[in-house]
């Protein structure tokens, strides 16, 4: 999502012998049961509290995947990546791609009982819409008619926004806006009921317990519309370490864990999990950002020298046990129907030459992580590679949420970062990462300012033939490549491992596709 999933260990061996150590520890064990579980709950890990689960205000892929459980919107992502429907049962596009009229599901409740209507979803909307809301993701809806009149306390509501009876809604739009219906799937577009409250939904679960820093409870809903759960639960428990994780897991504790890069031979090779593992080419990139707006990377060549300097080829073939593809671009190739980009290769004399010219040599940079485990890592392979053109990066390891604020702040000169499609567009890794619209929380945390990929990106948006709005995002695509706001790394192959017990387990794309519905467990 607007996302900042990084992976944090000091170096691949480093995990190796710590899982030695583990082994030997459970060697002493009398057994590995589960202790202390709610029956019928699936447990699952994350690496810290999620900032939020209003939907308004989420930006990370944490806070949006568990928002899904709790929350429906219009329309969602299903198979093939297809827009589907979600609350609304159906819906007319006009000629001119102007007007979008949904026809609700009737009978669809929120948590607190009362019936889901089309003023819910005008509410909903508008509260994202308004000043006070603060909310980062006010670009998800701005091409509805007059939306910016309404954020901008000129208008009382927002113009393009009708309830044309109880269930039926009718957007209209400013302008042609192809991603439209794929925007309507995305967390900040759920409806949410008028309260004074925390956000009440109309999902599957509703939050049972939240301990911050411990563990976050979602009890699931008998009356859901889309057909209740098949676990009484959910619960996500908060551990920073993924090497805990692992133990945790093999100890019966986590039904399903993301198998960390270390541990990946591990349990690819144990006969007892052989069967058990899932993998996915994610649609998502990661990325060492930069930025743009302070000194040195205010200069392009010191851009494009940090992406001569690195192997990202040699890192991903090592540490990362080739788990993934290499980036030429922003764009995953899952979504990108044209040719990539030329990408940089590694040639630490160019980077050199270019820091020389920049004025830049040995200069010192400040690199911020998250405390996550393979952060510490992949950041020290990178330092060993910058040193060896001459910049010292000085790394500042900070808890997941102040890390957010202080990236989207502006305040560090290097930061690593990965983006997930919150959609299948190609739009999903154009507009909110490098419109100069989106500076900070809404997405471009390197602040980086092209006027006409601005422009590119505005004409694909607005391009109704696929061919036209694939010429300007290929455009727009090389000049942001040229311009080097990113080391552009890789695209994450996804890895899961999972509990025998653990049925029915799907790993999805975009995670706003996981409703938590489907999966069981049969102990």
């Amino acid at each position: 999502m607007r996302n900042c999933k990084a992976p944090g260990r000091s170096g691949p061996s480093s995990g190796i012998k710590a899982f030695a150590v583990f082994l030997l520890f459970l060697s002493f064990l009398p057994g590995c049961t589960p202790e202390n579980r709610r029956p019928g709950y699936i447990y699952y890990s994350i690496t810290a509290d999620p900032s939020t689960l209003d939907p308004a205000l989420i930006t990370d892929v944490t806070g949006g995947s568990i928002a899904a459980k709790l929350f429906n919107g219009l329309v969602r992502i299903g198979p093939g990546l297809r827009v589907i429907p979600d609350i609304a049962r159906g819906w007319e596009v006009s000629r001119d791609h102007l007007v979008y009229t949904f026809h609700l599901r009737r009978g669809v409740r929120f948590s607190n009982g009362r019936e889901v209507t089309a003023e819910d979803f005008k509410y909903s909307f508008e509260r994202v819409l308004n000043a006070r809301t603060l909310s980062p993701n006010v670009w998800v809806l701005e091409a509805i008619e007059g939306a910016r009149d309404f954020t901008e306390g000129r208008a009382r509501q927002v113009k393009g926004i009708e309830v044309a009876g109880p269930h039926e809604l009718v957007l209209r739009l400013k302008h042609p806006f192809s991603p439209f219906l794929n925007l309507l799937a995305m967390t900040a577009a759920y409806v949410v009921a008028p309260s004074s409250g925390p956000p009440v939904g109309t999902g599957p679960f509703v939050v049972e317990k939240w301990a911050p820093n411990e563990e976050l409870v979602l009890k699931a809903r008998p009356d859901y519309f889309g057909g209740a759960a098949k676990v009484k639960g959910i619960v996500y428990r908060v551990i920073p370490e993924e090497l805990t994780s692992v133990v945790e897991f093999e100890l019966g504790n986590l039904d399903v864990i993301s198998v960390p890069a270390p541990d990946y031979d591990h349990f690819r090779k144990d006969p007892k999990w052989k069967g058990l593992i899932s993998s996915m080419d994610g649609i998502d990139t990661y990325y060492l950002g930069m930025n743009c707006s302070k000194p040195p990377f205010n200069d392009v060549r010191m851009r494009q020298a940090m992406n001569y300097a690195i192997d990202r080829e040699k890192i991903l073939r090592t540490f990362m046990e080739g788990r993934g593809t290499l980036a030429n671009g922003p764009v995953p190739p899952e979504l990108r129907d044209w040719s990539a980009p030329p990408s940089y290769e590694y040639n630490p004399g160019k980077a050199r030459r270019l820091i020389r010219e920049a004025g830049y040599a040995g200069a010192k940079v400040r690199f911020y992580i998250t405390q996550q485990e393979d952060v510490a890592d992949i950041a020290g392979i990178i330092q060993g590679y910058l040193s060896r053109v001459g910049i010292k990066a000085e790394l500042k390891q900070l808890e997941w949420n102040t890390y957010k604020e202080a990236i989207d702040s502006g305040e560090p000169q290097l930061f690593w970062l990965s983006w997930w499609a919150d959609y299948a567009d190609p739009e999903d890794f154009l507009y909110p990462l490098f419109d100069s619209a989106n500076l900070g929380a809404a997405g471009n945390r390197t602040m980086y300012v092209n006027h006409e990929v601005d422009r590119l990106i505005e004409l694909g948006r607005r391009a109704t033939a696929a061919a036209s709005r694939d010429n300007y995002y290929r455009k727009a695509e090389d000049l942001i490549v040229h311009d080097a706001p990113w080391v552009f790394f890789w695209h994450r192959k996804e890895v899961t491992v999972r509990q025998p017990w653990v049925k029915n387990y799907v790993l999805y794309p975009i995670y706003s596709m996981d409703k938590g519905t489907d999966i069981s467990i049969q102990h």
